[in-house]
């Protein structure tokens, strides 16, 4: 018997022939959310789901009696009910690795721009404001030799920590994770409490997954405990930061700026105060948007999935779960 799968994500046309050299494929290039109907009927059959950017729910879940696994093109599982998959023997993937250096060379790229002002310069160059010297008023902040305070140091924080420490000289806390004894002979890094941290980091780096216990991590309370000159910079997930207490934090000048890959609604609301504050730079959650490696994360999810439907082990399984082949 010939397994399905379904896919819901843009796929280039060399995927598609890998995926149908295995599998009988329904393919989504296009969904609009969960409840379209042709894909509500394909999930009774599916003995694979591949994609991204879908919250799969248990009521979905029940639409797919046959489901062995998931392979998703992100790393983050968020969107998916971790507990429950595993309770129905269902094995989950995602994608580690292959997007940890472009991810942090998005998370270094928001601390240049927030901290050197460059989209609010640029955009003043564009639209002829530039008609003298610059002065004091549009000075930005330097970037090397200062603290790099880290909240979460999996394998992205590690290597935005390795290009502060390494290439800008800066001293590098983290929290919100297990001692790393060989990263701190590394790269001098120092792990310290949280308070701690955000008081002494000028740019304070958000790095952990989003879970219950770090959904609105980033509250007021959190803002206050900053330095009036620290830069928060966020490529984890949206509603790790309170949104509202940081627009007031930046509105009062409680923190200095910020740069934001990710928000609490995406995309970002045309009308978010965030769209017309100077002192934030806002990217569209393009962490790790480059052709080299969202073709590396989508090779990853096919190689996980055919793995997981022919009885081997995956290289990037989440969950304790065995294939069944």
């Amino acid at each position: 018997m010939t397994k399905r799968i379904v896919a819901f994500r843009r796929l280039k046309p060399h995927h598609l022939e890998q995926l149908r050299n295995h599998f009988h494929v329904d393919y989504f290039d296009t969904l609009e959310g969960p409840d379209d109907p042709a894909f509500r009927e394909a999930l009774r059959n599916a003995h694979g789901l591949l994609g991204a950017s879908l919250p799969i729910t248990p009521e979905l879940l029940d639409d797919a009696p046959h489901l062995e696994a998931i392979s998703s093109i992100s790393v983050g599982v968020d969107n998916y009910p971790v507990e429950e998959l595993t309770r129905r023997n269902i094995l989950l993937c995602h994608t580690p690795d292959v997007l940890t250096e472009t991810t942090a060379d998005t998370g270094f790229l928001l601390i240049m721009a927030s901290a050197r002002r460059a989209v609010e310069l640029a955009n003043m160059v564009k639209q002829g404001q530039w008609t003298s010297g610059i002065g004091e008023s549009h000075f930005g902040t330097d970037v090397h030799g200062k603290t790099l305070g880290m909240v979460g140091f999996g394998r992205i924080g590690q290597a935005i920590a390795r290009r502060g420490a390494l290439g800008f000289g800066m001293s590098v806390l983290y929290t919100h994770a297990s001692r790393k004894p060989a990263l701190e002979a590394e790269l001098g890094a120092t792990h310290c409490e949280f308070e701690a941290l955000l008081e002494q980091a000028d740019f304070v780096c958000v790095n952990v997954p989003l879970t219950a216990e770090t959904t609105g991590l980033m509250d007021a309370a959190v803002f206050k405990r900053m330095k009036s000159s620290a830069i928060l910079i966020n490529i984890a997930r949206g509603k790790v930061v309170d949104e509202e207490a940081l627009i007031e934090a930046l509105s009062s000048g409680e923190i200095h700026a910020a740069g934001l890959d990710v928000f609490a609604q995406e995309p970002l609301p045309g009308d978010s105060p965030l769209t017309r504050m100077d002192n934030v730079v806002t990217l569209p959650h393009i962490g790790s948007a480059t052709h080299e490696t969202r073709e590396a994360m989508a090779q990853r999810a096919i190689d996980n999935v055919i793995d997981a439907l022919e009885g081997r082990r995956p290289p990037s399984p989440y969950n304790d779960v065995t294939p069944r082949g």
